[in-house]
């Protein structure tokens, strides 16, 4: 394991296991996380609860107290110092993530989205993983193949799934052009200089480099080793123009190509079969449960197409019925959705639309309707009956990237007093239809401030670039006052069947409970009560937050007329903040319930 230069070095026949763990039923019922690997734990943490749920008090760093924050930037020198680490790999790895794994079982997690754990081109500091340089072997910084296998036994031995990410579209930055990176212009392809050997020296001729003479130079397996490998048609400066964005390069990382033709006749090039062969070998070796495919708005659909329909025969071949593949596809929904339809991903990745409308509805500048309303259309995937997106999208309010906020990114928690929402926003995804996704550090209200890529990545477990511009000290805190809530909400979402799989209707709601209708924004901010229900077969579940983050909000709230008597009632089932143990149902509007719900609260009621 771990040293293979060659797709024809891999033996499947020997390799695939009698049996393979098990896929879920349905993704929707899953609660993903999503860490950055070299950010999340280095096993060096003292003071946090193991996988058993006993305390360690090993390890050389502290748990996180309030005095740390912004303990590295006291002064000018300190502070460049920890914004410099941000840019660095800082020492996360899969060893510390295996022993993190109860923490996240504790949080109420159920499947693990872990950037991509792949060797990364030697010369460069691309610590979040997508600058691969072999497909077939695990960064050393991250730990070794082996280090890999324990993560997901250890994650299936706690009934969680583990989803990779992986790359298709490019390699990292592996050889140089003549005269350094240019720009795409109108499909010209521009000379290449050489592979960069291990230093970042593009001296290596663009070709075979040897089977083992060159292991931290080049990219493997061999197979890429080829100029026809390579686009070499220059980065993307226009990120919408076809075909531009089809066969520009990602920045500096090196656009691969694929093959060539229609989508229901495409010709997958020998770089496509061998690295489809690559993932194929580490769901035999690992066990994996699925993947989310980077950057998917730049392949051909018929690329896409050929990996999905190889990834899903392999794997149901060795038992894992349901193995799902993931879609990162910007450019809005109906973009997506027709990727989906055309190429067989399972789900799309909400980084567009979604994540935007999630956060700023709960801070009170985004119409209800127009989030409520994305997983309900179906004219979108030219359907002539109705359709819920509910195992389609995985939905998120934070990630790495956060592209739609440009110069201006940080976390739900950085800007409009973001801390105090956190929960009902995390209550939203948590309950609303969709695949929910957590991203590292939410459970901690990490803040991520400060602009920039590197601030949305802060480090779980301190050392130099730790969160909140401290340094030193892990976040790894289940006292936190966030963590039990969101433990909470994921275990009534797990009891609920209808919160997981059910219809969902966003509510009308009154004051006077005479007159009804749904909140929208007016104005600059939107202080109210939203309110939806999921309804599956005879339960329904209401679900309110409270986008005013000063005072008390009373409402009346529609619920289903045929589901309720007069004069029974829900019981709460979950509430942020002290709420009515219990509402009644009367006669208003059909039926409704009144409401009563804390500053910047969330409320369950069933």
């Amino acid at each position: 394991m771990g040293n293979l230069k060659s797709i024809s070095d891999i033996d499947f026949h020997n390799l695939i296991k009698p049996e393979y763990f098990p896929s879920p039923d349905a993704w929707e019922d899953q609660v993903l996380y999503f860490l950055l690997l070299d950010r999340f734990s280095d096993n060096k943490e003292k003071g946090f609860l193991d996988n058993e749920g006993n305390i360690i008090g090993t390890g050389n760093t502290a748990k996180y107290l309030p005095v740390d924050f912004e303990n590295a930037i006291q002064t000018d020198p300190e502070a460049a110092t920890w914004r410099e680490a941000g840019q660095k790999f800082v020492g996360g790895n899969l060893v510390g993530l295996k022993s993190k794994i109860g923490y996240l079982k504790r949080l109420g997690i159920s499947a693990i989205w872990i950037s991509p754990v792949f060797k990364q081109v030697a010369s460069q500091e691309t610590y979040h993983g997508y600058g691969i340089q072999d497909f077939l072997d695990i960064e050393p910084r991250f730990g070794t193949t082996q280090d890999l296998i324990d993560v997901v036994k250890t994650a299936h031995e706690h009934g969680i799934y583990v989803i990779l990410d992986i790359i298709l579209n490019h390699s990292g930055d592996v050889f140089g052009y003549i005269n350094g990176q240019p720009d795409y212009q109108n499909g010209k392809t521009f000379p290449v200089e050489g592979f960069r050997n291990a230093a970042g020296t593009p001296d290596l001729p663009l070709g075979l480099v040897g089977d083992d003479k060159y292991p931290d130079a080049a990219i493997w397996p061999k197979e890429l080793q080829t100029a026809d490998a390579f686009t070499q048609k220059g980065k993307i400066i226009h990120w919408d123009d076809s075909p531009e964005f089809l066969e520009g390069d990602f920045e500096v990382l090196k656009d691969l190509h694929h093959g060539s033709g229609t989508v229901d006749n495409y010709s997958p090039s020998d770089t496509l079969i061998a690295l489809t062969k690559a993932y194929k070998y580490w769901i035999a070796l690992t066990d994996i449960d699925g993947f989310r495919i980077d950057t998917v708005k730049h392949m051909d659909p018929g690329a896409t197409r050929y990996f999905a329909s190889v990834i899903k025969e392999f794997t149901m071949t060795i038992g894992k019925e349901n193995f799902y593949l993931i879609g990162e596809i910007t450019g809005g929904r109906q973009r997506a959705f027709d990727t989906l339809e055309i190429t067989g991903l399972n789900a799309a990745l909400g980084i567009d639309d979604i994540p935007d409308k999630m956060e700023y509805l709960v801070k009170g500048y985004r119409n209800p309707a127009d989030y409520f309303n994305l997983f309900r259309n179906s004219e979108l995937v030219h359907k002539e009956s109705h359709i819920w997106f509910r195992n389609k999208v995985v939905t998120l309010f934070d990630d790495h990237d956060q592209v739609r906020k440009g110069d201006n990114k940080a976390r739900f928690c950085a800007n409009d007093s973001g801390a105090l929402s956190l929960i009902a926003v995390v209550g939203l995804n948590l309950t609303s239809l969709g695949i929910p996704c957590i991203y590292y550090g939410t459970e901690q209200g990490f803040d991520g401030k400060g602009g920039n890529d590197r601030y949305i990545r802060e480090s779980m477990f301190g050392g130099d670039f730790g969160a909140f511009r401290s340094k030193h000290a892990h976040f790894f805190d289940e006292e936190n006052p966030r963590f039990p809530e969101i433990a909470k909400i994921a275990a009534i979402r797990k009891e609920h069947f209808a919160l997981r799989r059910g219809r969902q209707y966003l509510r009308q709601i009154s004051g006077n409970g005479t007159e009804f209708g749904y909140p929208v924004l007016m104005g600059d901010r939107m202080t109210t009560i939203v309110a939806w229900s999921r309804i599956c077969d005879e339960e329904e579940i209401l679900c309110a937050f409270n986008t005013d983050q000063e005072n008390e909000t009373i409402a009346y709230v529609t619920i289903d007329e045929s589901l309720h008597e007069i004069d029974s009632n829900l019981k709460c089932l979950y509430a942020s903040a002290p709420s009515p143990a219990q509402v009644n149902v009367e006669t208003r509007n059909g039926k409704a319930v009144r409401l009563t719900i804390p500053p910047a609260g969330f409320v369950i009621y069933g």
